[in-house]
């Protein structure tokens, strides 16, 4: 680990003086706002994909025992690189690549961590290899899913480790639509997914050696540990280096201190040093602080703005964005909620000190725009970060996130460093040249005076300027897509109640955790009617009002179901709603608008037990050890209740599911549940929430109509019918499971 202060030294300088100079006490507090400071050897920060890509593969096939990679998002059909193949020479192709890694290396394994994201998220997304379809890994290449998040969370770390003796760091996945050049030509062929183009893509990533790089690792071990129960075999000290021969080095000889976020759990508290080393920065600045990010929503982040901004010697701050954001629903939530942080600034802003740009490049669409996607700041060419946090609130205490800083503290050298990488970023964005960028900075005295300088050019930087004027309502339902934190409803589904986890805990703690579920519990109940709400919002402050109203609807699903196939897809639907964790329960809805409820239930049960019996049928076939892998911790606690109550068991498992709907399936045929018990059992802890959602589907057929024919009573009391039955049958799981496990026995996870 660096020291907290620098001796004495003497720095050589590009202008070809000498500076003596006294290291400035360190920004860096570990265990406040770093997890760990340590010395990297070489540090190189890459630009854009096409230089981190060639960098990894060439570090990659420099490695000897290990690689280890935590990502938001893997996909082993990725492009790493387009000049033409050598005879036996690496793939193109991430997962042929790895592939080929681990024949050419005998005793080389690697582990690749993926969020274990739910599947109607991953449009985008390469289904993952659990199923046992698409790239198959080699034996020695282990990918494993991460669901240790909250609900709605995602584990979004971007690291690889390679040997332990070198590692990257920042905003790229290993995935597609990452690959670009630092040109983002508008009109370049290689940008595809699959036979689909991509915009333009710009993101940053650090590469460190040395213990910076031991330190990653541990940080990458303690993900996997949590992650899969498992811990990752020791990397032996190894005699080579990783790291590339044409990979220059930017700094050398550096601290570099390593920022997390990791969301509060039941049995750990948040980890916050993400926010706290951006507060500490923020803080800190005396002249300027420049900023590029995908998002900007952090309401915490934008009020220590506000407060710099507010001071008439405060830093110029200069903040890079992208123009648009993915689809209509990032578009009504992160872009709504970046509306109203823009403005608060611009009214904080009393002395012009706030500037916000997207980058442009002419010849492209007009509802296309380069994608800017890094998480960096640099503040007075004293500190800099690269990483995988955005600056949104989530990335703040929600999601896992882990960043990389250097500070200078007075050292030229490193300082210089800094400044050459800002110039040559903003080069990038204004084509033009780092030394360009620098002469106009020192002729304007500001950024966002160099900026102008090279205004009206092909290829810019341009201001955001018109804002759209959202309702209050609008901008308060939208940021219930970019929570500070999680609301542990998961409890529930990980574990049956505090007293399995402690069964000597006294009555103030069982009453304690009887009165946290009845809490959680409301706040589904709360969440349901938030959603219900959002929709309201968006019908009434949306397009969508203008394009149909009740009539329509109820005109859209009587066609519907006039048709002779309509009770098919209905039947059919509910299979591959399953497998994709779609809502079944919005397929309900449809039906019983389409048919009327006693129809609309019909076939809506019959979907729902057709699906559970492809379902069995799938687990008998499927071998044992990947049905194994797929029930999770929570369903493999109470995989002896099932054994023993069968027909009831799987009754209460569909009233509180621990696992989705196809896995129950899979894992109750693995076990030897007979088809009737999983059958009839499926039915019953079905028929509640079917019932309730016809009753709530007919409610709203009326409400298309008239809004006065709803029955708010019939709604609560199927509510209140339904929580209560929940809340019974949890109790008696419960005891069941403390008939299982012994006294004194406490069922540890593995670690």
């Amino acid at each position: 680990m660096g020291s907290s202060l620098q001796p004495t030294v003497t720095v050589d300088l590009d202008e070809g003086h000498s500076e003596e100079w006294v290291g400035r006490p360190s920004l860096f507090d570990p265990e406040r706002n770093c997890c760990t400071v340590a010395n990297a050897g070489h540090v190189a920060l890459l630009v854009d994909g096409e230089a981190y890509f060639l960098a990894f593969m060439e570090a990659a096939q420099r490695a000897t025992r290990s690689i280890v990679v935590l990502a938001w998002d893997y996909n082993s059909n990725a492009r790493l690189c387009f000049d033409a193949r050598q005879p036996n020479g690496p793939p193109e192709r991430l997962g042929d690549f790895l592939n080929w890694l681990v024949k050419r290396r005998r005793g080389l394994e690697i582990h690749i961590l993926d969020w274990d994201y739910p599947l109607v998220f991953g449009a985008d997304r390469e289904l993952p290899h659990r199923f046992g379809l698409g790239w198959k890994p080699h034996h020695r290449v282990h990918v494993a899913y991460d669901n240790t998040h909250p609900v709605s969370g995602s584990h979004h770390q971007k690291i690889v480790v390679i040997d332990e003796a070198m590692a990257f760091i920042g905003g790229f996945d290993l995935t597609e639509r990452r690959w670009d050049t630092c040109a983002h030509r508008p009109d370049d062929e290689r940008r595809l997914c699959g036979d689909v183009r991509y915009p333009p893509f710009h993101d940053l990533m650090m590469a460190v050696d040395g213990e910076a790089a031991q330190a990653l690792a541990g940080i990458a071990r303690s993900r996997w540990l949590a992650a899969t129960g498992h811990k990752l075999p020791p990397v032996p000290a190894l005699a080579g280096d990783p790291w590339p021969p044409h990979l220059r080095s930017d700094l050398t000889d550096v601290d570099v201190a390593f920022a997390r976020t990791l969301p509060e759990s039941t049995t750990a508290p948040g980890v916050h040093e993400v926010e706290a080393l951006y507060l500490d920065m923020i803080a800190a600045a005396k002249h300027r602080i420049y900023v590029e990010n995908q998002y900007f929503t952090a309401y915490g982040i934008g009020e220590a703005l506000a407060r710099r901004l507010a001071e008439a010697d405060g830093p110029e701050i200069v903040v890079i964005v992208r123009l648009f954001s993915h689809g209509w629903l990032e578009e009504h939530t992160m872009h709504v909620l970046r509306t109203r942080l823009i403005q608060r600034l611009r009214e904080a802003d009393r002395y012009g000190h706030f500037h916000i740009y997207y980058p442009h490049i002419d010849g492209l669409a007009d509802n296309i725009c380069i994608d800017l996607h890094s998480k960096l700041m640099i503040v007075d060419d004293e500190i800099l970060r690269i990483g995988s946090a955005n600056l949104c609130n989530r990335s703040m205490g929600f999601d896992s996130e882990c960043d990389a800083a250097i500070e200078a503290r007075g050292n030229s050298r490193i300082a210089a460093a800094m400044r050459h990488f800002r110039n040559r970023l903003l080069a990038e964005h204004l084509d033009a040249e780092p030394q360009q960028v620098e002469a106009a900075v020192q002729r304007a005295g500001t950024l966002h005076g160099a900026i102008d300088e090279f205004a009206g050019k092909c290829r810019t930087l341009k201001r955001i300027e018109q804002l759209p004027d959202w309702p209050q309502a609008v901008i308060e339902l939208a940021s219930v897509g970019d929570p500070s934190g999680p609301v542990l409803v998961d409890q529930l589904i990980e574990d049956f109640s505090p007293e399995l986890e402690h069964q000597e805990t006294g009555y103030v703690e069982r009453k304690a955790g009887r009165m946290a579920l009845v809490r959680r519990v409301a706040v589904k109940i709360g969440l349901f009617f938030l959603i219900v709400g959002a929709l309201t919002a968006l019908w009434r402050y949306t397009p969508l009002a203008e394009w149909v109203d009740g009539e329509v609807v109820t005109a859209w699903a009587r066609e519907f179901a006039n048709r002779w196939w309509a009770p098919l897809v209905i039947l059919l639907a509910y299979t591959p709603a399953c497998i994709v964790m779609f809502p079944r329960p919005l397929i309900t809805l449809a039906a019983v608008v389409a048919f009327g409820p006693y129809l609309g239930f019909a076939y809506g049960m019959s979907g729902i037990l057709l699906a559970a019996f492809l379902s069995y049928v799938a687990g008998l076939r499927l071998p044992r050890h990947r049905v194994h892998s797929l029930a999770g911790h929570s369903l493999h606690r109470v995989l002896e209740t099932l054994r023993r109550r069968g027909l009831i068991a799987i009754t209460a498992l569909r009233l509180v599911p621990l696992a989705p709907f196809a896995v129950e399936g899979l894992v109750a045929a693995a076990i030897g549940i007979r088809l009737w018990h999983f059958m009839l059992g499926t039915f019953l802890g079905m028929l509640p929430g079917t019932l309730a959602t016809t009753i709530f589907g007919d409610q709203l057929e009326a409400a298309l109509h008239d809004p006065a024919q709803i029955d708010y009573k019939l709604l609560a009391a199927a509510v209140l019918s339904v929580t209560l039955l929940t809340l019974a049958v949890r109790r008696w799981l419960v005891n069941q499971q403390r008939q299982y496990v012994p006294h004194g026995h406490t069922d540890h996870r593995a670690g």
